[in-house]
């Protein structure tokens, strides 16, 4: 019959390959079909093959997303996807959750996603019975019972006692799991459309991007901080609980706030609202800095003297431009805004040490013409707070909640300065600056309070 087509030994040549990967207990992907629908917003290829590349313990899949319009199957992202439970040995990308919004599936082998089916859990065990059925013969087949016939009573135990015993034992797995595991294995999520309720727009650019939680990174007062992958991207993720609502909510109104787009500040990428009924988490998605906070930063490094000159620099023009009041911008006026929780875990830096401020769920913005509202005066770190606030003698004016940062700040660049070691006529930056600062405090108390 003459040589195979070409696209036949392909396919035995990657069956072969995929076989092998199997055997050994790994993933054979070395390459995924890639499409992007944003390719033009994004400036990346429409189309084509995008090769794997990962760490040699972790395993490479594929997966692709897609939307089903009345019927019309519209593809909106295909490629590579890193080490994911849930997608091991799925030679198949299918999708087998009910009339998701946005279709997601992986899976193992190379190529695989090249075609992607939707197979909901249901439909699966109706079309396995139905194999199953049609595998015997075209009526029904009468089997014997070897066993002898139970008791009545024994029988009438054994259906009531199992089923109660095994819900009673799956609530208690379930609620050992959610208190001891809950975060341990995110799962793979897709976006929700409508974050913040049915009277605010959806989340910016979050769009149909699938968002993967990979390890936490911090823990705060209003919850936690995970490193997240967001397609070929690390961004950081802080996850509210719902009780927390209101600082998720004022900390991306403070976000969204017209000229909040500097150098200085971290910069925002959108908010989403995850999990239903009492199980809600509210997220809140940013850009990823590798270098941490500074606390975390100045706890494993000391900075020379140009670093600490960089940082200062970069941080006071952060705060200044949060303190500004702007008219006249592109997209409208800029309020002033007083963070109120000033402190070393509250700035970040970016791989060249320019540090940009961070968590504003606390700050408090300032328009003209209108009151600061019913504000709470006694917030922030204690270790932090000017000694108005602790006093309780705070002045409720713009200008005084401007204050407060800078004093908060002060102490910040304390910090910072307190971890050079550049000398200084013959005695380290270290000690001077820590006997300035005795003197200072031990002044400003004994005379002024």
């Amino acid at each position: 019959q003459g040589p195979s087509p070409p696209i036949a030994q392909f396919g035995r040549a990657a069956s072969s390959r995929k076989s092998l990967g199997a055997i050994l207990g790994r993933s054979d992907t070395p390459e995924c079909v890639y499409y992007n629908s944003s390719w033009e917003k994004e400036r990346t290829n429409r189309s084509g093959i995008e090769p794997c590349y990962g760490d040699k313990d972790k395993r490479l899949h594929c997966f692709a997303t897609w939307k089903n319009t009345s019927g019309t199957i519209e593809i909106v992202k295909q490629g590579c996807w890193l080490d994911d439970v849930n997608c091991y040995d799925s030679s198949e990308c299918v999708e087998t959750k009910e009339s998701p919004d946005v279709f997601f599936c992986c899976c193992e082998g190379n190529m695989c996603n090249d075609k992607f089916l939707y197979s909901p859990d249901t439909q699966a065990v109706q079309s396995k019975s139905s194999y199953t059925r049609s595998s015997n013969s075209p009526g029904p087949v009468a089997t014997s019972n070897p066993f002898s016939q139970k008791p009545q009573l024994f029988n009438t135990l054994l259906y009531s006692l199992v089923p109660i015993m095994g819900i009673a034992a799956i609530i208690l797995f379930s609620f050992w799991m959610y208190r001891h595991h809950k975060l341990a294995y995110p799962p793979v999520l897709v976006p929700t459309q409508d974050p913040l309720g049915p009277h605010t727009p959806p989340s910016p650019i979050m769009g149909q991007k699938p968002l993967q939680l990979i390890e936490i990174k911090a823990r705060g007062r209003f919850g936690c901080v995970w490193k997240a992958q967001l397609l070929n991207d690390y961004v950081a993720v802080k996850v509210f609980p719902i009780q927390d609502k209101l600082s998720w909510q004022n900390e991306y109104e403070i976000y969204s706030l017209t000229g909040m787009k500097h150098e200085n500040l971290l910069h925002f990428i959108g908010v989403e609202k995850r999990g239903n009924n009492m199980d809600i988490d509210l997220w809140l998605i940013t850009a990823y800095h590798d270098n941490g906070s500074l606390t975390d930063y100045l706890k494993a490094n000391v900075v020379s003297w140009n670093e600490l000159c960089h940082i200062s620099q970069t941080l006071a023009r952060g705060l200044a431009y949060l303190h500004e009041d702007i008219p006249g911008l592109k997209d409208g006026h800029k309020p002033a805004v007083a963070h109120r929780d000033m402190k070393s875990k509250n700035v970040l830096l970016k791989n060249n040490l320019t540090a940009c401020i961070a968590d504003f769920g606390l700050a408090l913005k300032f328009e003209a013409g209108k009151s600061a509202g019913d504000t709470h005066g006694q917030v922030g770190t204690r270790r932090y707070m000017a000694p108005e606030v602790l006093e309780g003698a705070i002045n409720f004016q713009r200008d005084s909640f401007l204050r407060i940062d800078m004093y908060a700040m002060g102490l910040v660049l304390w910090e910072l300065t307190a971890r050079c070691t550049a000398p200084m006529n013959g005695r380290t930056l270290t000690g001077r600056v820590r006997w300035w600062t005795w003197s200072y405090f031990d002044w400003m108390f004994s005379g002024i309070h």
